[in-house]
């Protein structure tokens, strides 16, 4: 079965720096998880030129910036500065203790990317950081990013998680990655693309327990991210950010969803 999600409830506006915050999990009836197995959030971030966010810790968290189009600049005590883009992507495997910062210049462009929160599978392993280019996009065609270490994919998280991109020009139709015993969750970057039953817009996302086929098209030009999670994978909880204690509870998100078309109606929208 096929569970749509809609735009997040979670934006968070810090000025000229803008999160929108996605919890996988949520898609879930009655989970009492904000993440699904070892992929604790998605964040779409916004930044804009010439905002800087300071040197900060994280623990704990696999943290996958990817970068489609723009410039995020990274700096950290390790590796010194590095430029994200659309041909760069970067890993940082924070593990017990990872410092970075994050900033556009005034000539830059606007930043719109996604850092995706794993968990890994223990707490508290060796922090390192992974960059360098990224394989050549190919139209409506899927492209392995990152996957569990050991794999074929040119990055690696420490955890049963896989990533996948693609481009799709309007009209076009691709199957979704499939794999026995992983769940696919997707999200929409840009554009309109029908799965399924549903059809889903810019900022919606999907999850399929139990993965298998499933075809999508594009009904307009459209850019979509897509994973492959072991929900039996083990995992600790303890991320700086993908399992923050300020997350709300996913029964509270629930009692929001139910309230807010009554809010509509009491509103006459």
């Amino acid at each position: 079965m096929l569970l749509k999600g809609g735009r997040t409830l979670i934006v968070r506006d810090m000025g000229g720096f803008i999160i929108h915050a996605n919890m996988p999990g949520w898609l879930m009836p009655r989970t009492r998880d904000h993440g699904h197995g070892p992929l604790a959030m998605i964040v779409e971030s916004i930044l804009h030129p010439g905002r800087l966010i300071a040197m900060h810790e994280h623990r704990n968290d696999e943290i996958v910036s990817w970068v489609p189009d723009g410039v995020m600049r990274h700096d950290d005590k390790a590796t010194g500065p590095l430029v994200i883009d659309g041909r760069h992507l970067m890993v940082m495997n924070a593990g017990r203790s990872f410092w970075h910062s994050e900033e556009t210049l005034p000539s830059d462009p606007p930043l719109r990317m996604l850092q995706i929160f794993v968990r890994p599978r223990e707490a508290n392993l060796g922090p390192g950081i992974q960059y360098g280019p990224v394989p050549p996009a190919a139209p409506n065609a899927w492209r392995h990013l990152f996957g569990p270490e050991g794999g074929d994919a040119p990055f690696f998280v420490r955890n049963a998680v896989d990533f996948f991109d693609i481009r799709l020009e309007q009209g076009a139709s691709a199957e979704f990655p499939a794999r026995e015993g992983r769940d696919l969750y997707f999200y929409v970057f840009s554009g309109r693309i029908a799965a399924g039953d549903h059809s889903f817009a810019e900022g919606e996302q999907g999850l399929q327990p139990g993965g298998g086929h499933l075809l999508l098209q594009a009904k307009e030009a459209s850019l979509v991210v897509a994973f492959l999670i072991d929900p039996a994978a083990t995992v600790t909880r303890k991320g700086t950010v993908g399992d923050n204690p300020k997350i709300p509870p996913a029964f509270a998100v629930r009692a929001v969803k139910k309230l807010a078309p009554l809010s509509r109606l009491w509103r006459g929208k």
